[in-house]
């Protein structure tokens, strides 16, 4: 390699290194602007907060003053979230006001239901998603194709809870195929019971990776190279495989990723749905009982799940499409 080759390559090398510096502090940014806006919203919601730790009680001044020094409500604002701040950093969230427990204890003892759910999902959006869009593309004007985008087109529109209460009513309560509620004891048993919500949450999500991966393929299938490569005869399922699928993977990846990390807000609806005991009815119910401990906690890490999730993608498209770090170079 010559000097002036090594020389390229410090450069490529140093200009990827500024990138995922630049990228982490823009996330670091992204997560201490959330972590304000989060400890603000205490402040925004309406009433006294230790009125509402006194649970409807009748409490006189003392009491109320008592509640306030004993929460740290008497302290200014920026000391607060100050403390608050150095605490998450330490993984301390606090203590939830209603389960008089730490918030992180609270929070991680619904974290597997959670997490199975969006495997679940996860599974079902890659495997599925991608596969209809695929096979969209490649039988493009047929029934097939046509009855798969009238599928599309339904679970797009299709609200979680509406799929929710569909399938519960269906599945669960007329073929008695699956259980409507709860999260079930055991590992073969959680996973019957995970199935149906595993459904509800991702149709809308499947729907719209189907369209990305169906648009992503015919644009590779539209490329002179691919028709090159047919043209000398090629088999068509190694021209899929070498030079349309490679190539549509790019954005297939970074959609679903994207996805994949929203799907803890929409896990909210679903498990309430269904009486799963997991982060998304935690965040319902600590919504309606006021315990902001507990709200602050799982929307910063809602928040901080899809940045990093972004920030992987940003990281991982180049490897998956080199012309996108081959513009990035270029530029």
């Amino acid at each position: 390699m010559g000097r002036r080759d090594r020389g390229e390559e410090v450069s490529r090398t140093a200009t990827r290194a500024i990138g995922v510096v630049s990228r982490l502090a823009g996330m670091a940014s992204t997560l201490l602007v959330t972590s304000f806006l989060v400890f603000s919203s205490l402040y925004l919601a309406p009433g006294d907060p230790a009125s509402f730790l006194v649970r409807g009680r009748s409490a006189g001044p003392e009491e109320l003053a008592r509640i306030r020094h004993r929460y740290g409500f008497d302290e200014p604002f920026l000391v607060r979230y100050w403390d608050w701040l150095g605490g998450v950093l330490h993984g301390d969230f606090g203590r939830s006001y209603v389960f008089h427990q730490d918030v992180s204890s609270v929070i991680w003892s619904r974290l597997p239901a959670t997490l199975l759910l969006i495997a679940a999902s996860a599974l079902l959006i890659a495997v599925v998603g991608v596969a209809a869009g695929i096979v969209g593309a490649l039988r493009r004007g047929t029934r097939t194709d046509s009855m798969l985008m009238l599928l599309v087109t339904v679970g797009a529109a299709a609200p979680a809870f509406v799929a929710a209460l569909l399938l519960r009513s269906l599945f669960g309560v007329k073929l008695g195929w699956f259980p409507t509620i709860g999260n079930g004891t055991g590992v073969l048993d959680r996973l019957h019971h995970v199935v149906l919500p595993a459904i509800a949450l991702s149709v809308t999500f499947m729907a719209m990776v189907t369209r990305v991966a169906r648009s992503s393929m015919l644009e590779e299938l539209g490329r002179e190279h691919v028709e090159v490569a047919v043209s000398r005869g090629t088999p068509r399922w190694t021209v899929i495989r070498r030079h349309v699928l490679r190539n549509a993977l790019g954005p297939i990846v970074t959609v679903s990723a994207l996805l994949i990390s929203g799907m803890l807000v929409s896990t909210s609806i679903v498990e309430t749905a269904f009486g799963m005991s997991g982060v998304g009815s935690l965040l319902v119910s600590s919504v309606n009982q006021m315990d902001f401990q507990v709200v602050q906690a799982i929307v910063l890490l809602v928040v901080a799940a899809f940045v990093v999730v972004n920030f992987l993608v940003d990281l991982v498209h180049p490897l998956i499409d080199p012309r996108v770090a081959a513009a990035g170079s270029a530029r």
